[in-house]
């Protein structure tokens, strides 16, 4: 058996599956990210009855962030310099109470979002795939090859410095930076701007999605410069305002313009960015998918192709 645990700032998914077949849950919990002590103690008692058979192949986690992703590190599967409180220097993998010597794979939980979407969802047919997450954070994962870019650590493009639409004057809410691309996007920054939640704009909607596609366009053409990609997932609570998708896609191609030309992002309808199609489960897939890659049986499959 094999365990998936997508650990987010807000919830924590977790799910078991035999390894022969990682597309199909055998059991999946919700669980409510509180302090460390009581989310690890959960995630505990979920994965209590199939460890108690043997122990797992291997365990895939897909976390949230800045986490501490390299294997060699004797910090590895920490949760680092997190703004979110309580949580800043946990022990996430020993958290678990693991067997010993049962194989860990770890990315963050926007990087393992990417795996799940290529493998099982919207990035199904291409190798190269990148998964933009614009929510309570902003982050981007990358796939190449149909593995995660790096093992060793992890992009942080929800700090970009970006430039400022001529209208906006808000300073922004990021404790580091202020007014950098999480500062001014993230769905903390439009609730703060805007005096009331995203899901709740209402006249405002319109100013909201006009600042926010300049924003997060600047992100995806970063994304599109730098990794090059087949195609873009963009998910996350922010981009569920109705119209910002479709604005998103216009104000890239403004933005890139001519630099490009020819590139499936100058066609809005092209399918370049597109939204998730695993929802929830994007990211604990993702996890899954690291697990099978890490256990016995998926490396017996890796050698043999």
């Amino acid at each position: 058996m094999i365990a998936g645990i997508e650990t987010g700032g807000t919830k924590v998914i977790c799910a078991v599956a035999d390894p022969r077949d990682p597309g199909t849950l055998v059991d999946r919990v919700r669980i409510d990210t509180t302090t460390p002590e009581r989310t690890l103690g959960d995630i505990r008692n979920f994965l209590a009855p199939y460890a108690a058979t043997g122990g797992f192949d291997a365990v895939g986690i897909a976390s949230f962030g800045p986490v501490e992703v390299d294997s060699a590190s004797p910090r590895y599967g920490w949760i680092t310099s997190t703004p979110k409180p309580g949580w800043r220097n946990t022990d996430l993998v020993s958290g678990l109470g693991l067997a010993e010597g049962t194989p860990v794979r770890l990315v963050t939980d926007v990087t393992g979002a990417a795996l799940g979407e290529h493998r099982f969802g919207a990035g199904r047919g291409v190798d190269d795939l990148a998964y933009v997450t614009v929510g309570t954070g902003i982050g981007a994962g990358i796939v190449v090859n149909g593995a995660p870019f790096t093992l060793r650590s992890h992009p942080e493009l929800g700090h970009l410095v970006i430039r400022r639409h001529p209208d906006d004057s808000f300073a922004g809410v990021c404790p580091f930076h202020g007014d950098c691309l999480e500062g001014l996007a993230s769905g903390p920054s439009v609730e703060a701007r805007w005096g009331r939640p995203g899901t709740d704009l209402g006249p405002l909607r319109g100013g909201a999605v006009e600042l926010s596609a300049y924003y997060i366009a600047q992100l995806l053409a970063t994304v599109t410069y730098a990794a090059a990609p087949q195609r873009i997932v963009v998910g996350g609570g922010v981009l569920k305002t109705p119209g910002l998708l479709d604005a998103v896609r216009q104000q890239l191609a403004l933005l890139v313009g001519g630099a490009l030309a020819g590139h499936p992002l100058m066609d809005t309808g092209s399918g370049y960015v597109v939204r998730p199609e695993l929802g929830d489960e994007s990211g604990v897939r993702g996890a899954l998918s690291l697990a099978r890659d890490a256990s016995p049986l998926g490396v017996v499959v890796a050698t043999a192709g």
